[in-house]
């Protein structure tokens, strides 16, 4: 039987019916199956294969069965996943799971209380676990999940076809004026020199998360930085509020409309998806994006558009300064992935699984599940740290075929060990280019451009209600459509409206909420 499923939402009721197990499970001699629901380091590249070596390790010396589920690449559709399976009670043993689901469904009694769980996992308590991950997933005084180190901060950032800019005799853009007239450009002036009219400005896709970076999402940030209205709060002590209350916010919606109704962004950016938008900039659609480092820079990631565009390249630039001099790529938040451990799950699998979870973070397992298998995916240097050597072709961790062994990073890696980020980001020279590239150079680059400080914000609370974040969501696309005109008189009646069924309570959940974890700045 494959022990990877990948998540298809059209039948995911079915699937999810046979995988997931809890306490009903009868007692069978043998290894324990331990059901994982888990989001995958690279999901284009496919799920962990069937004879990665950590399975009958995992078998042999900890007597264990995982069976694993990946999660779709979107952040939306992994939440609908996951809400999915818990509204039919088919939640697996251990799950990946935002902290806005969370949010939801540790109040419904989902999640097991592992409060006291962190001491049996001293390799992983001490180097991932720390106040502010335990507060993040705390409730009513109790511990209801791990949450470990998700991704480096700062690591995205503003990317321009440098190759584009150099064809039409334009420079780096620095304000938002600029910036419009590089869009306009490289969507009407044929930057890619083929005679054709098929390339757009700007590029993205929705990328929204409720609690700190709202609809239309993170995607946009360095063109909603311009106006100071990136992400959902306003952390300032002084000005705290929902940025939708911002009357700036107004003026970056009638910016971006702008944008589309001239058609300087790519049409699509509704409904990519993320590995779709990814294909789109590698195919040459578009000259200007936010992306993550390594989805842009690292080896697997970046070949396709090297073979596509050999003469082609990127460089990292700043948001662009707006009118009033504000600029942000957006929200700096210290990112955590939450791991909880299904309520109904019975207390010798709830040790099982605190037991693997301990096992990824170091040694063998940390090993199996960061860099694959020694002598297939990664050889050791003389300082025994692993390296993906020529020798290993296209079976490298770094390589397509690799990355596909290395799906279960996100268990292991911490995200804040020089050693690590360093073996995680090798230089390369690229394949047909010959160019010297180096996802943690870029990483660095990304990093010292203009954030926003916006300390807790990524555990700020969601609506009490999925209609206002609803109505939130589906207001602004209607303006954004043309469905509804973009006139200050309509706008105003939007955010009243919006305030009168929930909106208001929302802000002074927030400020309470912010105030309590000391979280304003």
């Amino acid at each position: 039987m494959k022990k990877t499923l990948i998540v298809l939402l059209v039948a995911l009721i079915a699937s999810t019916a046979v995988f997931a197990q809890g306490a009903t499970e009868a007692k069978s001699e043998g290894p324990m199956t331990i059901t994982m629901l888990y989001a995958a380091t690279q999901t284009e590249v496919g799920s962990l294969p069937d004879d990665w070596a950590g399975y009958q390790i995992l078998r042999d010396k900890l007597g264990i069965d995982l069976q694993l589920q990946m999660l779709p690449s979107n952040a939306n559709d992994q939440d609908v996943a996951v809400r999915t399976m818990a509204a039919a009670d088919e939640l697996p043993d251990f799950i990946t799971v935002s902290r806005t689901v969370w949010a939801d469904l540790v109040k419904q009694g989902m999640f097991a209380d592992v409060t006291d769980d962190f001491a049996k996992m001293p390799e992983r308590s001490k180097v991932m676990f720390g106040p502010s991950s335990k507060a993040f997933t705390t409730y009513n005084g109790r511990i209801y999940g791990f949450a470990t180190p998700s991704a480096y901060a700062g690591n995205e950032g503003l990317l321009v076809r440098k190759d584009w800019l150099d064809k039409l005799g334009l420079k780096a853009p620095t304000t938002l004026d600029e910036l419009y007239d590089v869009l306009y450009a490289f969507t009407y002036n044929d930057p890619d020199g083929n005679g054709k009219n098929d390339t757009y400005g700007y590029g993205a896709f929705v990328e929204d998360y409720v609690a700190y970076e709202a609809y239309p999402g993170r995607r946009f940030e360095p063109l909603m930085g311009a106006f100071g209205v990136e992400g959902t709060w306003n952390m300032s002590a002084d000005n705290f509020g929902l940025r939708i209350h911002d009357p700036a916010y107004y003026d970056w919606m009638v910016f971006f409309k702008k944008i589309i109704d001239n058609g300087l962004i790519d049409p699509n950016w509704q409904s990519y998806k993320k590995d779709d938008f990814r294909a789109a900039w590698k195919q040459g659609k578009f000259g200007v994006f936010r992306e993550q480092n390594s989805a842009y820079a690292s080896e697997n990631n970046y070949s396709p558009f090297d073979k596509n565009f050999p003469d082609g390249g990127f460089i990292v630039v700043d948001a662009p300064v707006g009118p009033t001099g504000k600029n942000s790529v957006g929200p700096l938040v210290e990112g955590f992935r939450i791991f909880a451990i299904n309520a109904d799950v019975s207390a010798e699998k709830h040790a099982k699984i605190v037991e693997m979870f301990e096992w990824m973070s170091y040694g063998e397992g940390y090993m199996l599940c960061g860099y694959g298998m020694e002598g297939v995916n990664y050889i050791l240097d003389a300082n025994g740290l692993p390296q993906s050597d020529a020798s290993l072709g296209d079976m490298g961790y770094n390589k397509a075929g690799g990355q596909r062994y290395i799906q279960l990073r996100n268990s292991s890696f911490n995200y804040n060990n020089a050693t690590e980020t360093a073996l995680r980001y090798p230089a390369y020279t690229t394949a047909v280019s010959q160019k010297r590239m180096s996802a943690g150079d870029v990483l660095i680059e990304m990093q010292g451009k203009t954030w926003t400080r916006t300390p807790g914000q990524n555990s700020m609370p969601s609506p009490a209600s999925t209609d206002v974040y609803t109505f939130y969501q589906q207001g602004i696309a209607e303006f954004l459509n043309g469905k509804t005109a973009l006139t200050e008189a309509n706008w105003k009646a939007f955010v009243e409206q919006f305030d009168k069924i929930g909106g208001l309570e929302w802000e002074k959940a927030g400020y309470e909420y912010a105030k309590e974890n000391g979280y304003l700045l």
